[in-house]
């Protein structure tokens, strides 16, 4: 009688285990469910909000006073060091928008209008950016400045300069293939032909911005068809992502799937999930298309799933636990950014508060001392990862860690009181 008893308890189980994974394995196109959605963290946000903006305010006055060249910006600091290194500004250096924009949202938090005046100081020098067609990168460059100047002033003359990024943007939009062309082959010849990169999702907040405000669809119809053709193309079964995508120039053929900055072709970089998190998120806010919002939680899911115990992730996720592999807080930064914006979206309170909690835990990580630039540098946040196949960027601060970060904790205040 007792091995019968044994006996059933076993099959039951067997049969618990098969229906759970083929639930597992049709999931992929169906809505995303608790079933399929990995443990959340419980912990409530423990980070005083505007103490910490006044900490950020605090290390933009050391860094303003020291950068007074307005053709650099601010872009890292190296571990051990205690500023900003500033490199020129140019066409082919998609950072240059993130320093004139962390400036203008401090203006936003503070109502200061000296915050609003050093942020013009840095963002005028950029206006030649508005003719650049030689990669995607225009919509970080402008939007992230003159985005935000506008967004504060409303002067008409920002919005042109948007417009006419806008469709510099466009110049690169190949119909066949259904995306914006994000690198030139001759500064990347180990691709031939037509090259989309992840990160060029946030570009396309740019022309949704420039259709709600000419009435044109073009934009957001180019917008739109590259959201989908990158959703149709560069994620795998677990809706992890390829960070490049080659596709033939003629036909739209997927040529090849490859990595420049992860570990490996087929490893998940850390920040290009942190792009398609905040990517398809902002794609779903413009659309209200039902497909992105699944996408973007069925992403942030797979984001959330490989964090390690302190929600900051390593720069590749397939690295995780390596001894000696660094994080990278500014695909943290990015991702709560993102995922805040992903729960004041959503209408299910146990979701909204699902995402609102993984992206406390995050915040709560970066803000402390572990992660934090307090007493350490001029940064808000240390130990981010630029581009490690490269050996640039490692272990470092980075100018926009430090812009997603002061985004992420202004949304969360603004969810706090929506909430």
């Amino acid at each position: 009688m007792l091995q019968k008893i044994i006996l059933f308890i076993a099959l039951g189980l067997l049969v618990g285990v098969n229906s759970s994974c083929l639930q597992s394995a049709s999931s992929k196109g169906k809505d995303t469910s608790k079933e399929e959605m990995s443990p959340i963290f419980q912990e409530e946000l423990n980070v005083n909000i505007e103490q910490e903006m006044k900490f950020c305010e605090g290390q933009l006055k050391k860094s303003v006073a020291l950068h007074t060249d307005f053709e650099t910006h601010p872009r890292l600091i190296e571990s051990g060091e205690e500023h900003w290194k500033m490199p020129e500004n140019g066409v082919l250096v998609w950072t240059v928008g993130f320093y004139p924009g962390i400036l203008w949202q401090m203006y936003d938090v503070t109502k200061n209008e000296y915050w609003k005046e050093e942020a013009l100081k840095r963002t005028l020098p950029l206006e030649p950016y508005k003719y650049n067609k030689e990669h995607h990168d225009v919509g970080f460059m402008m939007y992230c400045s003159y985005g935000q100047a506008y967004r504060l002033t409303g002067k008409k003359e920002y919005r042109d300069v948007l417009i006419e990024s806008a469709n510099s943007l466009i110049t690169r939009y190949n119909p066949k293939v259904g995306t914006i062309k994000s690198w030139s082959n001759e500064l990347h010849p180990q691709w031939k032909q037509h090259i989309t990169i992840i990160d060029n999702m946030l570009n396309l907040e740019l022309l949704f911005w420039a259709s709600k405000e000419t009435g044109n669809p073009v934009y957001r119809d180019i917008a739109v068809k590259h959201a989908e053709t990158t959703m149709k193309h560069h994620f795998r079964n677990d809706y992890s992502c390829y960070h490049v995508v080659e596709y033939d120039e003629n036909t739209g053929a997927v040529r090849n799937k490859n990595t420049s900055q992860g570990y490996a072709d087929e490893s998940v970089w850390a920040r290009g999930q942190a792009w398609a998190v905040y990517g398809y998120t902002m794609v779903y806010r413009e659309t209200k298309d039902p497909k992105f919002l699944d996408f973007a939680m069925k992403v942030s899911e797979r984001f959330i799933a490989g964090l390690p115990e302190d929600h900051i992730p390593y720069w590749d996720f397939d690295l995780t636990g390596n001894e000696g592999e660094p994080r990278d807080a500014s695909a943290a930064a990015i991702t709560a950014s993102g995922l805040v914006e992903l729960s004041s979206l959503l209408t299910k309170p146990e979701l909204k508060d699902r995402y609102c909690k993984a992206a406390d835990a995050i915040l709560n990580s970066l803000a402390s001392p572990s992660y934090s630039a307090k007493g350490v540098n001029d940064a808000f946040l240390l130990h981010s990862t630029g581009a490690k196949p490269q050996r640039h960027e490692i272990d470092v601060a980075l100018v926009y860690a430090d812009y997603y970060y002061l985004e992420a904790l202004r949304r969360r205040k603004a969810l706090t009181i929506e909430m």
